[in-house]
């Protein structure tokens, strides 16, 4: 078997009926889903990834799906894809957004749509309730992140606990050093206290980060920070500046043909030059 050059994360938010901004299809996720699984990918996890960083060998179909927010529709209709191929995945959870109860009515593994699933609203509805306060509405709950973590369909990460723009929010560099540090922390016991442990990987939100957050980030003990930043991982790719790939509404074809480019260090870094955007 060879080894892997490079390895692409993907980046998704939303798997929802209800289209929008960020949000794939549940037809196109679960035939990009079926293509991994049927094409000889290796779907991986973070710690796996950073070995790779670290030198270690990954086989060469290795990648990496992640999804951000922790939204509901990760449980009712990624999650059941997931579980149908035996594919794991990576969600960055908003910690202070994860709510209690039962856990909610899923899609059935191998049937596509909404059926009598919980309602999953599109984006622009779901930023509009968490700044309602209607987190429960739209976001995860623990239960089901338990679910979820006990298939081994995904494992969880930090998105932080507010989701906050520190750098938009407080002017001041030592306060905005402060509250992101008191952020960060509320996260990791938040996971620790949750799940057992205390992840050090990091997304940051909305991809925004500097000197001044990675060096908070790495005092709070993340060692892994996730950006938006596009191209594939290499063994050489800093372990603070892990860059994605966003993942498009599109057929499968549309998702083989990035990972061809992704998947080999040359045509990922001419293809990135030539794509800046």
């Amino acid at each position: 078997m060879n080894n892997a050059l490079a390895v692409p994360v993907l980046m998704y938010h939303h798997v929802s009926p209800a289209p929008g901004l960020v949000t794939m299809t549940s037809e196109n996720f679960r035939a990009q889903m079926r293509h991994l699984a049927t094409r000889g990918w290796h779907t991986i996890g973070l710690d796996a990834l950073a070995r790779f960083l670290a030198g270690e060998a990954l086989p060469e179909r290795s990648v990496v799906i992640t999804f951000d927010d922790g939204y509901l529709d990760n449980w009712v209709h990624a999650h059941p894809v997931m579980a149908e191929y035996g594919l794991r995945g990576v969600i960055f959870i908003i910690t202070g957004r994860i709510g209690e109860g039962p856990a909610r009515q899923h899609a059935s593994p191998g049937k596509v749509g909404a059926g009598d699933t919980a309602p999953t609203p599109s984006h622009r509805d779901c930023v509009q309730a968490m700044q309602e306060g209607r987190c429960d509405d739209v976001m995860l709950r623990w239960s089901e992140v338990e679910a979820m973590r006990a298939a081994g369909s995904f494992e969880f990460h930090s998105h932080t606990h507010t989701h906050a723009r520190w750098d938009r929010i407080e002017p001041d560099a030592a306060t905005r050093a402060q509250r992101l540090a008191e952020d960060l922390e509320y996260s990791r016991a938040t996971l620790r206290e949750r799940l057992g442990d205390a992840s050090s990987h990091l997304c940051w939100p909305q991809g925004y980060y500097d000197d001044a957050y990675r060096a908070v980030a790495r005092r709070i003990g993340f060692t892994h920070l996730y950006t938006v930043r596009r191209g594939a991982c290499l063994p050489a790719t800093p372990q603070e500046e892990i860059p994605r790939i966003v993942v498009k509404d599109m057929p499968a074809a549309w998702l083989s043909r990035r990972l061809t480019i992704y998947r080999r260090p040359w045509l990922s870094n001419l293809y990135t030059r030539l794509h800046p955007d």
